[in-house]
């Protein structure tokens, strides 16, 4: 008796639950997409607080401190729990005559937690506070959790910086990009005519160029005097305009056959206006679609900017993005010398994964009925 008076109670729930409550009931039996969620959640705090967990200026350069390999925190002093670092002292090689530098092990520098560093910004007020601060000595000379680039500039205080650009350009250029694929593939079906008929050409243009030269062309259309904020913003447009058309081609396509739908004619004969019909009655329809393109655009695009950055094409120095610092790991030989220079593609490859893993998991739950 007891089943049978479950059964009845489980079904009234889900037929008394809104789309939303269905939603989120089917995402949390999606383990996958419930840690991609988390570790995406995670970065995207990152790019929010990397002023705060970087504990370098990361335009300080020193020539000397070039290509320093990682230099580890040591967490305990004597048996107790004091994080510092061993200072560092430089020599001179007698082979090659380069200048390096070895752990001094006769000086410690103290770590302090919400210490101060240096100044940045947010929301038009000044902090000093960090993660990680150094007493004794300013933090660019001692502390290097990752190592430094060819100009002796911190790793780890670059790469919080990197992803700050490299994911909200992401989000930037996916917003934009699914407005455009609405907008006009809505356009194009609902309206049809000859407005459906120059939309799809111009789609179809767009897709017979080849991306890679598409990139290189725009890429190496931007002036080179434009700042870091002109080029992050064209960069961003850039990706947008390219990739709007597959999601345009399935709004037309189910906008063909929605329109002919009972109730989208019932809403044009109670008053609605087009816009109405169109974003309350059309787009919600196929909503798990939307959402499933959208996570899954965004790793392209944030793909799509790590590729041109790295070839050059992108933003450039002294713009701070995942693809510029894998700019210093083109090179086999230094890459041979300095494998630490390879580290921003752990970020890439996570951020991918997980962003990959919660669109597949949104994509389920969106179609709570399927």
């Amino acid at each position: 008796m007891a089943i049978q008076t479950q059964q009845p109670d489980a079904e009234e729930r889900i037929s008394l639950a809104t789309q939303w409550q269905l939603i989120w009931w089917r995402f949390r039996k999606h383990t996958l997409a419930q840690i991609g969620a988390v570790i995406v959640i995670l970065f995207y705090l990152v790019a929010l607080l990397a002023d705060f967990l970087a504990y370098s200026d990361p335009t300080y350069v020193e020539a000397q401190r070039s290509l320093l390999p990682p230099h580890g925190i040591q967490w305990f002093d004597d048996g107790k729990f004091a994080p510092f670092v061993y200072g560092l002292k430089g020599t001179r090689d007698p082979v090659t005559f380069k200048r390096v530098y070895v752990t001094d092990t006769s000086q410690k520098y103290p770590l302090r937690f919400f210490g101060k560093g240096f100044e940045w910004k947010f929301l038009g007020f000044k902090f000093d506070r960090h993660l990680l601060a150094v007493e004794g000595a300013p933090a660019e000379e001692v502390l290097f959790l990752l190592g430094t680039d060819s100009l002796g500039r911190d790793l780890w205080s670059r790469l919080m910086y990197a992803t700050r650009t490299s994911l909200t350009i992401g989000l930037l250029g996916v917003t934009l990009s699914l407005f455009l694929g609405i907008l006009l593939g809505g356009i194009s079906g609902y309206y049809g005519g000859p407005l459906d008929t120059f939309i799809q050409r111009v789609i179809e243009v767009i897709r017979s160029i080849p991306t890679i030269p598409l990139w290189m062309g725009l890429g190496a259309a931007l002036p080179r005097e434009w700042s870091v904020t002109q080029v992050y913003f064209a960069i961003t447009v850039i990706l947008s305009l390219i990739g709007w058309t597959e999601l345009a081609r399935v709004v037309r396509g189910r906008f063909l056959s929605l329109r002919e739908e009972d109730y989208i004619t019932a809403a044009e004969l109670a008053g609605c206006s087009q816009l109405r019909i169109i974003f309350r009655h059309m787009v919600p329809s196929f909503l798990s679609h939307i959402i499933a393109a959208t996570t899954l655009a965004i790793p392209a695009m944030i793909i799509s900017e790590t590729a041109l950055s790295f070839l050059g094409l992108g933003l450039r120095p002294p713009a701070v993005s995942w693809g510029v610092l894998l700019q210093d790991a083109q090179n086999v030989q230094s890459l041979a010398i300095s494998p630490w220079l390879v580290i921003p593609t752990i970020p890439v490859i996570v951020v991918i994964l997980s962003l990959n893993f919660l669109g597949d998991g949104l994509r389920d739950a969106a179609d709570p009925y399927g």
